[in-house]
């Protein structure tokens, strides 16, 4: 007789019923759950998007009210309204309110805030009527650290006295001692000892944050140096990476062997303003003629695009110093007018001269921006360490944070002119005093960017508004 075993067999479809219900519950709990993720998503889409919305609303009411500034509107030291929050202007979908008010400096901020679908942004813009600034000023340090001390000095006895033609502006105090001769105007935020001139005012310094320029650059050199940087060694001294001719960057030479003992104590890479492709000239004598060239690719002659009017912006550090040489000029001998700007995230150096072969026509900027992971960045310094070898530098100069003399003594530079301007939105600092001699600053305020004879690509806080105001800076603030 043939026997079955039905408990065996119904315990097996049991087992399998109850795998069966498990895998659904798994299988609805997943579908759950990957709704709930696909919700999510969809939500930090959507509040991403309306963020982004809400920015460019306030950015549009900003305008507004530099329009209204434009158009004559606001009265002076009063304000106007570009709506209010609860009667706020409608635009695109969203809308904006806020304020357009006269500082009674020169002066003007225009605050507005947006909210589309619960998101809310806001964007200060500050303009500047054509007065004081960076660009009008022969120096200036905006103190942006709020050091209640800060004294931007100048001193000097006889033939060693500072000579500064040109305005100053500290937004601390201002301190003029000695055979020291200011022929300009003198402005602070705190006291002017030694000369008179406009204290208890603050000027606006630029928002280098806002300008991007990792991204808005004409020439990424670190980029260029990763894609067809060489290794080879020259004249200009030591082995280093390098350029074809060709290539925009090729005025640079990356991490020279010959200068190690200057760049050890660094922590990202260091860039030379130098020219490989150019013949080398040591004489020691401070003359255009006896300067070694820097010359743009697509000029004199040269192969590759025209390097002229564009931002070169390096991640690393900038270096205008040779073991060799004294001087380097940027040539332009087929008439072609050099204006370039350099923008480094780090910390540039200056140690040899650099003049304009035609001070009329040519113009070139210096811009060292803050790099947040490194404390040490956004200076300038200015003076060769060891051998005293810079007297002249032609250009304008801008540091985010500070700008430091580097061994402007007596074991160095006895005089030191600029040809341009030297400025900080922190501070200038210029001591300069070693053991009873003082070192001389000259400096010559070169006027040519405020008054329109030139126009260098890329300067910060220079986008002019309509009506002559020029943006001082622009940045997002959080609602009141």
């Amino acid at each position: 007789m043939k026997v079955t075993n039905r408990t065996k067999r119904t315990n097996q479809q049991g087992s399998a019923l109850v795998m069966a219900l498990v895998a659904v519950v798994l299988l609805l709990g997943l579908s759950a759950a990957m709704n709930m993720v696909s919700g999510a998503n969809k939500k930090e889409v959507v509040a991403a998007v309306d963020s982004s919305r809400a920015f460019y609303a306030a950015e549009a009411g900003a305008s507004h009210g530099i329009e209204l500034t434009r158009a004559g509107l606001l009265p002076v030291l009063g304000a106007l309204d570009i709506g209010t929050q609860g009667a706020p202007t409608t635009f695109a979908g969203g809308n904006y309110w806020g304020s357009v008010t006269d500082n009674g400096d020169g002066t003007v901020t225009v605050l507005a805030y947006a909210t589309v679908t619960g998101n809310s942004q806001g964007v200060e813009v500050v303009l500047d009527d054509g007065g004081e600034g960076i660009y009008t000023s022969a120096l200036f340090a905006g103190n942006s650290s709020g050091g209640g001390n800060y004294d931007m000095e100048f001193g000097g006895v006889g033939t060693q006295a500072d000579m500064i033609t040109g305005n100053i502006y500290s937004g601390g105090n201002i301190v003029v001692s000695d055979d020291a001769v200011i022929n300009g105007a003198m402005t602070a935020s705190g006291t002017i000892g030694g000369g008179s001139g406009d204290t208890g005012e603050t000027l606006p310094v630029p928002d280098i944050k806002k300008e991007e320029y990792e991204i808005n650059n004409d020439h990424d050199v670190a980029a260029l140096f990763s894609a067809d940087g060489y290794s080879a060694s020259n004249s200009l001294g030591g082995t280093a990476m390098q350029l074809p001719e060709e290539n925009p960057a090729h005025i640079f030479r990356l991490n020279p062997s010959d200068r190690v003992s200057d760049t050890s104590g660094t922590t990202k890479d260091d860039y030379f303003l130098e020219d490989p492709y150019e013949s080398v000239n040591s004489s020691s004598t401070l003359s255009e003629a006896n300067a070694t060239p820097i010359t743009l690719s697509g000029q004199d002659g040269n192969p590759g695009p025209n390097g002229s009017n564009a931002v070169y912006y390096i991640d690393g550090n900038l270096w205008v110093h040779n073991k060799k040489l004294y001087s380097f000029k940027f040539a332009n001998s087929d008439g072609d007018p050099i204006l370039v700007t350099f923008v480094v995230k780090g910390n540039i150096y200056f140690s040899d001269n650099i003049i304009y072969e035609d001070s009329d026509d040519d113009g070139v900027a210096f811009i060292a921006m803050k790099d947040e992971n490194e404390t040490d960045s956004g200076n300038i310094y200015f003076g060769d360490p060891v051998f005293g070898t810079l007297e002249q530098m032609d250009a304008y100069m801008y540091a985010e944070n500070n700008f430091y003399d580097n061994n402007l003594n007596a074991a160095g530079s006895a005089t030191v002119a600029v040809n341009g301007n030297m400025t900080a939105g922190n501070q200038v600092l210029i001591n300069r005093d070693y053991n009873g001699q003082h070192s001389k600053l000259t400096v010559n305020f070169d006027d040519r960017i405020s008054t329109g004879a030139i126009s260098l690509p890329g300067l910060p806080g220079n986008e002019l508004a309509p009506g002559g105001y020029a943006v001082a800076s622009w940045r997002e603030v959080p609602l009141p």
